[in-house]
C-alpha cells in the first residue's frame, strides 16, 4: 500500500493537467498513488492523461458532478494512510509531500497538515507573488472559523483517520467547500505548519464577476454551517468571519471586475464588512484595499471625463 493518496479531480483541463501531474511525479517522496478522477471531460483531458506512463498513475472516469465529488469520489479510490488533493491547474514544489508528512510524523497529535502559497497568474507561470505567510499550529479552529488561513484545496496532507471522522467535502457547496472541510477538521483535530511556500495556486485573469458572487454565496452558506455546530464560546466570533468574506470579496471585485460597477460592487462589500467588525479597519490590508479603492474610483473617473471629452470634440458639442 502506498504511504500517500494523491487526489486530482480534472474537468477540461487539458491546458494544464499535464503539469500538474508533473509537479506531482517530481515529488522527492515518491511512495505515492496518483488517483485521477476525470469529472465528466469533453476535451482532451483524457486523451492527455493516457498518455502518461507510470504505475504510481490511475485514472477513473466519471461524469460530471462538480468539484467536492470529484475530491469524495478520488477519497473513495485513496489507499494510503495520508491523502493530499490538488487541483488539475494547481502545482507544488517537488519537496511538499516530503516536508507535510514529515510534519505530521513528528506531530502524531497533528490530523493536518499545510504550507504556504504562492500565486500566478494564469499564463504567467515565472511571475510569482508569496502570499503572506501564517504560523498557526495546533489547536486552529478559532483561526479557521475567522478566516480560510490554509487558503485553497491543493495544500493539505490529512490523514485518513482524521477524514473518517469528520466526513468528506460537502457535496452541495459550489465553492468554499475546502475552507468547510477545514473547518470541520479543526473542530476535532490539531494543524501543523511547514514553513515554505509548497503551493503554486493559479489564479484567472479574466473577468470572473459571476464566480465572486457564487463564492460569496457559497462562503456565507459555510459561515452559516460552521455556527450553526459551533460551541456557545465560539458564537462572538460570527461578525468577523462575515467581515472577512466580504473583505476577500472586495479584493475580488477590485482584481477582477472591469468598469465602474465592479468598483462599486467593491466599495459595497468593504463596507458591509467595517459595518459588521469595525476594528478590521486597523488592519493593513483593509487599509490597502480602501486604498486600492479610492485609487481605482478617481482613475475611473479620469477616464469617463476624458471620454467625454473626446465625444465632444469630435460632435462639436
Amino acid at each position: 500500500m502506498p504511504t500517500i493518496s494523491v487526489v486530482i479531480p480534472a474537468y477540461n483541463a487539458e491546458r494544464t493537467v499535464l503539469k500538474t501531474v508533473e509537479s506531482v511525479q517530481k515529488q522527492t517522496f515518491s511512495d505515492i498513488e496518483i488517483i485521477i478522477i476525470n469529472d465528466g471531460s469533453t476535451d482532451r483531458t483524457l486523451e492527455l492523461l493516457q498518455s502518461i506512463t507510470d504505475q504510481r498513475l490511475k485514472i477513473v472516469y466519471y461524469k460530471n458532478g462538480g468539484l467536492p465529488v470529484a475530491r469524495n469520489r478520488g477519497i473513495s479510490h485513496a489507499n494510503g494512510e495520508f491523502i493530499s488533493f490538488i487541483d488539475a491547474d494547481d502545482l507544488w514544489t517537488p519537496d511538499k509531500l516530503e516536508l507535510q508528512l514529515a510534519a505530521l510524523q513528528q506531530h502524531p497529535d497533528a490530523g493536518v497538515a499545510y504550507s504556504w502559497t504562492s500565486y500566478f497568474i494564469d499564463g504567467q507561470e515565472e511571475s510569482i507573488s508569496p502570499y503572506h505567510p501564517v504560523f498557526f499550529e495546533g489547536n486552529v479552529y478559532d483561526k479557521l472559523l475567522v478566516n480560510n488561513i490554509v487558503g485553497n484545496g491543493s495544500n493539505i496532507l490529512v490523514r485518513r483517520k482524521a477524514i473518517e471522522s469528520v466526513g468528506e467535502f460537502e457535496p452541495t457547496l459550489k465553492s468554499c467547500e475546502d475552507w468547510d472541510f477545514y473547518i470541520r477538521l479543526a473542530a476535532k483535530w490539531h494543524f501543523v505548519v511547514v514553513p515554505k511556500h509548497q503551493i503554486l495556486y493559479r489564479q484567472s485573469s479574466k473577468a470572473m464577476t459571476s464566480k465572486v458572487e457564487v463564492m460569496e454565496k457559497e462562503a456565507l452558506r459555510v459561515v452559516e454551517r460552521a455556527y450553526q455546530a459551533a460551541p456557545p464560546e465560539y458564537q462572538f466570533l460570527k461578525n468577523q468571519s462575515l467581515a472577512w468574506v466580504y473583505e476577500y470579496c472586495t479584493q475580488q471585485y477590485l482584481k477582477h471586475s472591469i468598469g465602474m460597477s465592479g468598483v462599486h460592487q467593491a466599495s459595497q462589500k468593504l463596507w458591509q464588512a467595517i459595518r459588521l467588525h469595525p476594528p478590521i479597519l486597523l488592519g493593513d490590508y483593509a487599509q490597502s484595499l480602501m486604498r486600492w479603492l479610492i485609487k481605482k474610483w478617481i482613475f475611473m473617473q479620469l477616464e469617463t471625463c476624458r471620454r467625454e471629452a473626446r465625444i465632444s470634440r469630435a460632435t462639436g458639442k
